[in-house]
């Protein structure tokens, strides 16, 4: 099954900007998401649907995300799940079980579903959405979220709902969560902040609505020297040790060692160079 193993940018291009596809797979995003929903206006969905089949039948690959089923575009948006080049789709405003079964019977072998949960139904049925078979990873759409319940700030008052969307994924056996947007594009200061907190919360990626975001966030999701040094002393450390030890003060057990396994295991390249690709296990 194609994975996007530790994805931790995914970049939003406007689907009715094809001039911008080609960009955004060489942004350095580890995957690129075409969209038809929010980014494009009532009146252009046709074209922006019509330039996203251009680019995955010329050869172009990437994830897409599809309007809400139940709106008048859902189903021709679906007509371009089973192209050849879509890597997953992103299900706006994901709601059910049965959401989920309907996006993903329209998928090529291997192709998975990543819901947007950005509505108060969808945070109630996380659980149910997690466990739906073909969903990869669970996405925080927090712009929408914040507008359905009436929610100010997309910072810590969406404490507790992250916390379940990252619950729910541990639960479900699924990759980390993705967390949602910084639409402060040039404030780079708020970005560290956000991306930070994702990272330190249980999240394992965050969405992108510029190329100018993506190197920040890679990075934040990406071990420091500092993590990386302490972890591979424990290993050595543990490599001779039987049971417990101490090590810089600090009582080293199981737990603590099976953290240490883990920072190295993401200093593993989640995708190949060039960006907005997709590799298998």
């Amino acid at each position: 099954m194609s994975q996007h193993l530790a994805t931790r940018s995914f970049l939003f291009v406007p689907g009715d900007r094809p001039e911008r596809f080609a960009k955004a797979a060489a942004s350095g995003a580890d995957a690129i998401i075409v969209d038809l929903e929010d980014a494009v206006g009532i009146a252009d969905k046709e074209t922006a649907r019509a330039a996203c089949r251009t680019w995955l039948q010329s050869g172009g690959t990437g994830c897409i995300r599809i309007n809400a089923l139940g709106t008048e575009w859902a189903s021709e948006d679906l007509s371009l799940c089973g192209l050849s080049g879509v890597q997953g789709v992103v299900l706006s405003k994901a709601e059910s079980k049965s959401d989920i079964a309907e996006v993903a019977g329209r998928l090529l072998p291997g192709v998975p579903v990543l819901p947007i949960i950005e509505t108060a139904n969808g945070m109630m049925n996380v659980k149910e959405i997690a466990t739906a078979p073909g969903v990869l990873r669970l996405l925080f759409g927090t712009v929408d979220f914040c507008l359905d319940l009436a929610i100010e700030d997309d910072g810590d008052d969406l404490a507790s709902y992250r916390s379940l969307l990252v619950l729910a994924s541990r639960a479900a056996g699924l990759q980390a969560p993705v967390d949602g947007v910084t639409l402060d594009i040039g404030d780079a200061g708020r970005l560290a902040v956000a991306t930070r907190r994702a990272r330190r919360t249980g999240f394992g990626g965050k969405l992108c609505i510029h190329p100018s975001q993506v190197s920040a966030v890679n990075e934040c999701f990406v071990p420091t020297a500092a993590e990386m040094e302490w972890a591979n002393s424990v290993i050595e450390r543990a490599a001779s040790s039987s049971g417990v030890f101490m090590f810089e003060g600090r009582m080293i057990d199981a737990p603590v060692i099976e953290r240490a396994q883990r920072l190295l295991r993401h200093m593993k390249p989640p995708l190949s160079s060039g960006g907005a690709r997709v590799t298998s296990p």
